[in-house]
């Protein structure tokens, strides 16, 4: 279902991140922000399906046809199917002596040059395809220029290696892809039985599966006919919770027993849609920003494309997604208040006042008269804020912001998608610090100086700064270990499905 506005917040201990949109209207607290707009996620180009190109501005090389035989033939590696750029009867027409063939094989070859060089720089799935809470679009993206300027200077090979995205991200994972595939040629691995916890100093059948299990993944874990749960297998069992994102308490549990039991099938559709997704993003990205990884709950701030600061984060719960965007923080509210949707007033906070009178005095609601005799509610700024004592802003169609929160024990957890859509920040006054390092107005002296007066204060930051809201499920650490999560808003799933159906 589309939401193109999002709440989020908590209110005390219990509510969940509500959206904010707060208004003057017979409030003693300045205004620090008007009413967002109705959007749309951002509008792309379409893709042309054909380019009109002069067939005679094309003519290549021995070592230019070699050069896409290889190419063409390896786009399986970086996820497309086996047959959807194969250049094989295209060539083969090409180097035909009959004119007729050769003219279809060179129309064929160009086709095929330029369907792929668009997938790999920006994705294989159109932007007609696109969740609206994919609100990450790949900037509109015509290769025929380069693809004739690089045949006719004799520079083709060099074009090609720089369509897909220049990022370690991606490479490691085409690199993980490649195992992932092996994994899988050699039978993969077999769903362990279900059955009782197993931790150290388990026995039997179930032990010698867990050993070659993960030894399908690891190869440092040593497969022993003996079936005893040793403190090898203890460590193996944490390195593997370590990669899918549990606790690595070295016991199999119920969480780790799924996590060990997704098929590699699985795994390999998981890289490939992270690959798909990495091709989303712009060539360069800002060299100072901030990142969200949705999927791991996760932030981390970019200085100078060094990360300075990560912090755990809480993200949307599954029903209520956290979009993948890219905008551009531009303020930061503090000690803000929350001006409370009808939807939520109606479905969650009168019911509570209703059950308890004085609920909404005791924790610090106030009623505003509205227009046509209506009212509205709003949380004042303070210790029972449902955004605690700073929020961070930036425009987005989906109404959603990161902010601080007074609920900290999901920080502890494991398991961090609870959201509404927002993201809960756990070092929010780190974050401030952070991104406010070069403004010698807003000092951490002053920013504490404010935040303790309670005032409602709008800083403007010097300087923009970017922010990604990512949904990464399978990525590689600087260990070379693809780390999973279990794509909890089923969007790998249904991106390779959208991709297959092409």
């Amino acid at each position: 279902m589309m939401r193109f506005s999002r709440t989020c917040g908590v209110l005390a201990a219990t509510l969940s991140l509500l959206s904010l949109e707060v208004a003057q209207a017979q409030s003693q607290r300045p205004p620090v922000m008007g009413a967002r707009p109705v959007q749309s996620p951002p509008v792309v180009a379409p893709r042309p399906s054909v380019i009109p190109l002069d067939l005679s501005a094309v003519q290549f090389s021995a070592d230019q046809v070699e050069a896409l035989r290889v190419v063409l033939g390896e786009a399986y590696t970086h996820g497309f199917a086996m047959s959807a750029f194969s250049p094989d009867r295209a060539i083969e027409l090409y180097m035909a002596d009959d004119p007729a063939a050769r003219a279809a094989g060179q129309a064929q070859l160009v086709s095929l040059t330029l369907a792929y060089a668009r997938a790999v720089r920006t994705g294989r799935l159109p932007i007609s395809g696109f969740k609206t809470e994919w609100g990450l679009r790949p900037a509109a993206y015509d290769p025929a220029p380069e693809f004739v300027a690089a045949v006719q200077q004799g520079r083709l090979t060099e074009w090609l290696n720089t369509l897909p995205p220049p990022y370690t991200g991606y490479q490691t994972l085409r690199t993980g892809l490649a195992t992932y595939r092996d994994i899988a040629a050699k039978g993969g691995w077999l769903p362990l039985a279900a059955g009782p916890v197993m931790k150290e100093g388990a026995t039997g059948a179930r032990v010698v599966a867990l050993e070659a299990r993960l030894a399908a993944e690891d190869p440092t874990v040593a497969v022993d006919a003996a079936p005893v749960f040793d403190e090898a297998l203890t460590q193996a069992v944490q390195r593997a919770q370590k990669r899918f994102g549990l606790n690595p308490n070295g016991i199999v549990d119920k969480a780790t027993l799924t996590a060990l039991n997704t098929p590699v099938e699985r795994r390999i559709d998981q890289i490939v849609a992270n690959m798909e997704r990495w091709r989303w993003l712009p060539q360069t990205l800002p060299a100072d920003r901030i990142q969200v990884n949705v999927a791991a709950a996760i932030l981390s701030v970019f200085h100078h494309d060094t990360p300075t600061l990560t912090m755990r984060a809480v993200t949307g719960r599954p029903g209520d997604e956290t979009p993948m965007l890219s905008s551009m923080i531009h303020s930061i509210v503090l000690n803000p208040p929350w001006n409370v949707p009808q939807s939520i007033a109606s479905k969650e906070i009168w019911p509570k006042e209703r059950a308890s009178p004085g609920y909404l005095a005791r924790n610090d609601f106030i009623v505003i008269p509205t227009e046509g005799g209506g009212s509205r509610l709003q949380q004042k700024a303070g210790p029972l804020a449902a955004l605690g004592q700073v929020k961070f802003d930036f425009n987005n169609p989906y109404g959603v912001y990161l902010h601080d929160t007074p609920s900290r024990a999901r920080f502890d957890s494991f398991s961090r998608l609870a959201s509404h859509g927002c993201v809960r920040l756990q070092k929010p006054i780190e974050l401030i610090n952070e991104v406010m390092r070069d403004d010698p107005t807003w000092t951490p002296e002053k920013i504490n100086e404010t935040l303790a007066s309670g005032d409602t204060v709008r800083a403007k930051l010097p300087q923009q700064i970017a922010v990604y809201l990512l949904y990464w499920t399978a990525y590689v650490t600087p260990d070379g270990q693809v780390n999973f999560r279990q794509d909890p808003y089923g969007w790998d799933r249904e991106l390779v499905q959208r991709i297959a159906a092409l």
